[in-house]
């Protein structure tokens, strides 16, 4: 019987000869199963060792393991039963690629936004003070989220509040691509700690058995801290109040359990610094951790293939700033760990010097383009619409307040797919709009997105420009509300990625009901005049944006927050794909016909 087998349910008996052998299993496991599926496989190569020696010290079921950003779960939710839910995992009512209360007691706490972790902790530890209970709370940090600034509001506290909890450091270098800033360069540092200690093993084991030796070694301990203090840079986590414990060889489990194991029995913060390999057991990910961060299926004998990491409209988005910064050297691109999916790669290549990847550090992003702005730069923010929301206080009283003109780019706007309810973004119109001074775009076509940005790059207050996945190919027509189709008896009224729903909509009523079909491709202000025709039906892929603004049947997801699946899956479970809106806009007319 194969070691994963026999020891899946049960990691506490594997014996120690046997760790390294089962961890392999583990990585094939991973690497056939993402390969069908999707998914993060490089970050979870990675947490092998370490997961599995979390499992064999912790009872996850009782003591709270906190995930940071949480897609490094996969081996967690392996050791904890849930083997049989990888090949439907990100999948519509399959297996969340996240930590998931609601799936598993295992889970302690969701995740998908980064530096959440040790504030989790933290909460955990002080309740379990308060209510007199007796479990273990470890915060499994990667090092990407350290150049968050809740990590560190979470670490500041944690390490003064004298509450025994552990924080896990996994040290890749990384985060999607390589880490920038100070942070990096410490943690760099701190992995050449063991010079240090092996140093003085070796001097102890040198003098010891000589009969002058110890004397020796009080004489050469005067002189300890000036070769630490030359080896050893003063641990940014030790001044926060914790008991610093490495850096140590993240894949070496025996060490790592052994690490753990004198962690859980201080009574006092702990940090355990772990240096691991992103993408550790698989050529192809080794080679490229970036690549295969975040994957679609692929062959394993091939390795992910060449195709675009980013979508069309963040593509289109990346060539047009491009293309206007040749002419225009005001412009600066900002981003917070998304230069790739943004469509930034290009501006990166062809500017190095006014691109800025400041990490995940969306509200100090905002805040630095304000000040940009103020100088006379024209910055241009592009961030997903689910981590934008992490910097609305910036947005409101850096950007806004001043009336600075700030170019934020939305991408990701919409339903986002397999990453679930974390990932959507289907708040952004709500927060965006309820803001002075700050106009709201939505274009549909890759011609609208071309007009909108190069409007907001001309202009004097903030504007947010929302962009779906795939441009539609519709006339170059530039209006604030168009009129995409026409049509007698009703009109679909909608905006961006939902413009395709809608004219599909309109197609399949074609000979049974005639219904037009406009695209607003503003939402603040909106169109003092918008063109419909007979009743209105508004589509929107969002709560309801539009809901009591515009009078009209309003069609949207709901106040409900949507899970992961495919995005054809999740149309149809909102009721926002052309079938069930046809078959909606007949019952309105009280036709009987269903379309499907």
């Amino acid at each position: 019987m194969r070691l994963f087998d026999r020891y899946l349910q049960s990691v506490k008996e594997i014996p120690e000869d046997r760790l390294d052998a089962f961890c392999a299993e583990i990585r094939s496991f991973l690497i056939k199963n993402v390969a069908k599926t999707g998914g993060h496989l490089a970050s979870n190569l990675g947490v092998v060792e370490l997961t599995v020696a979390l499992h064999r010290v912790f009872d996850t079921a009782s003591d709270r393991i906190v995930f940071d950003v949480g897609h490094q779960c996969y081996v967690h939710k392996l050791l904890t039963g849930r083997k049989d839910g990888f090949p439907n995992m990100r999948s519509f009512g399959g297996m969340s690629g996240f930590p998931k209360p609601g799936e598993s007691v295992h889970d302690a706490f969701a995740a998908g936004h980064a530096s959440t972790s040790v504030s989790a902790a933290l909460g955990f530890a002080r309740a379990r003070t308060l209510l007199k209970e007796g479990y273990h709370c470890v915060a499994v940090l990667g090092d990407g989220a350290l150049t968050g600034g809740l990590a560190y509001e979470g670490l500041n506290d944690a390490g003064q509040s004298g509450e025994p909890l552990i924080v896990v450091l996994n040290d890749n270098g990384m985060s999607i691509k390589k880490n920038v800033g100070g942070v990096a360069r410490h943690l760099t540092k701190l992995r050449l700690q063991p010079r240090y200690f092996n140093a003085k093993r070796f001097t102890h084991r040198l003098l010891d058995p000589l009969p002058a030796g110890r004397a020796v070694a009080r004489f050469l301990h005067r002189g300890k801290e000036f070769i630490k203090n030359a080896v050893i840079p003063g641990s940014l986590f030790a001044q926060m109040g914790f008991e610093y414990l490495g850096p140590t060889d993240g894949h070496d489990i025996k060490a790592v359990t052994n690490l753990f194991r004198q962690a859980a029995t201080l009574k006092k913060p702990v940090l355990i610094h772990l240096v691991t390999q992103k993408g550790r057991g698989y050529a192809f990910s080794e080679n490229n951790p970036s690549k295969y961060h975040g994957v679609k299926s692929f062959r394993v004998a091939y390795g992910v293939g060449d195709e675009a990491a980013c979508d069309a409209f963040s593509r289109r988005f990346g060539d047009i700033l491009t293309n206007l910064a040749e002419t225009d050297r005001k412009i600066v691109a900002v981003t917070a760990a998304m230069q790739t999916g943004t469509g930034l790669d290009r501006f990166a290549e062809r500017f190095p010097h006014r691109f800025f990847d400041v990490g995940i550090a969306e509200s100090h992003a905002v805040t630095m383009a304000a000040a940009m702005a103020k100088q006379g730069l024209r910055p241009v923010v592009a961030v997903y619409s689910t981590f934008l929301q992490r910097a609305y206080d910036q947005i409101v009283h850096d950007v806004a307040l001043q009336n600075l003109p700030v170019v934020f780019v939305v991408s990701h706007a919409g339903l986002c797919g397999e990453d679930g309810e974390t990932h959507h973004g289907v708040f952004d119109p709500f927060f965006l709009a309820s803001v002075p001074n700050l106009t709201l775009r939505t274009p549909c076509t890759a011609y609208e997105l071309d007009r909108i940005l190069m409007d907001a790059l001309n202009g004097t207050g903030p504007v947010a420009i929302r962009i779906p996945k795939t441009p539609l190919p519709l006339p170059d027509l530039f209006l604030p509300a168009r009129r995409c189709r026409e049509g007698s008896d009703a009109t679909i009224l909608t905006y961006g990625g939902m413009t395709g729903v809608a004219l599909e909509t309109a197609e399949r009523l074609t000979g049974t009901i005639s219904v037009g079909v406009t695209s607003l491709t503003s939402l603040k202000p909106l169109p003092e005049v918008i063109p419909t025709e007979g009743e209105v039906f508004i589509l929107e892929d969002n709560p309801g944006f539009l809901a009591g603004k515009v009078k009209g049947v309003a069609i949207n997801t709901g106040d409900r927050f949507i899970p992961q699946g495919s995005e054809a899956d999740l149309l149809r479970f909102c009721r926002l794909d052309a079938a069930s809106v046809s078959s909606l806009i007949a019952s309105a007319f009280g036709r009987d016909r269903r379309y499907g």
